[in-house]
């Protein structure tokens, strides 16, 4: 199970939750004003997250071009979406009341 901490509690102990997330594989969610923040897995969960994000991203876009993609085109769409998370994330948000 994930557990929940705070972000003072990060950096109180820090070398703890590194450990535990290395050697017993522990998952935490960092939260700030108990909003979730950020996730600390291991990297091998994150690789495993990123392979699975991938195969199906590139199964979606094969289906929407009717065919296998070659690898041109594959990096092609890559960086290109990647252009466009990069714009979209430099936007400033606007302030919710």
């Amino acid at each position: 199970m994930t557990e929940k901490v705070s972000t003072i509690e990060v950096r109180q102990r820090i070398g703890d939750l590194l450990n535990r997330v290395s050697l017993r594989h522990d998952e935490f969610i960092i939260e700030r004003k108990g909003k979730p923040l950020a996730a600390l897995v291991p990297v091998e969960r994150l690789e495993q997250v990123r392979r699975f994000a991938r195969r199906h991203a590139l199964q979606f876009l094969e289906q929407q071009k009717g065919g296998p993609l070659s690898e041109e085109q594959a990096m092609a769409l890559a960086l290109e979406a990647q252009e466009w998370a990069r714009k979209r994330a430099r936007r400033p948000r606007r302030k919710t009341r």
